[in-house]
């Protein structure tokens, strides 16, 4: 019949021994380059992806021809804080939320949602 090691006992022999020679700030090392790597590879490239859409709907004017994220094509009639008014066809005008233009009619899309549309 075989021994079986109890939970604790395997516990305690996986542990790495105490080195009192260890600078508390060296065990902080991988964390901090952890943190700096995701920085660098996801928060600052969104950073600037959000900048770059605000950008464009702040410089949005009556008479762009706009496609909205959803597909519509469309020319702005009117402008709001938070919505914009589209012509998408002869006396056929619709209200959208700013948010929802993805980006000018021939040009690539400035909105992140429709990267895979055009």
């Amino acid at each position: 019949m075989m021994d079986y090691v109890s939970l604790p006992g395997l516990v305690l022999a996986m542990g790495a021994p105490a080195d009192s020679n260890v600078n508390p700030w060296v065990q902080l090392i991988p964390f901090a380059l952890v943190l700096g790597i995701f920085y660098f590879i996801i928060l600052l490239p969104m950073q600037r992806r959000q900048k770059k859409v605000q950008n464009f709907l702040a410089e949005l004017k009556v008479g762009d021809r706009i496609v909205t994220t959803s597909g519509i094509y469309g020319q702005i009639t009117r402008l709001g804080d938070k919505s914009v008014q589209i012509q998408i066809a002869d006396k056929v005008r619709i209200e959208i939320a700013k948010a929802a233009v993805g980006g000018l009619q021939g040009q690539e899309p400035v909105s992140p949602d429709m990267a895979g549309q055009q």
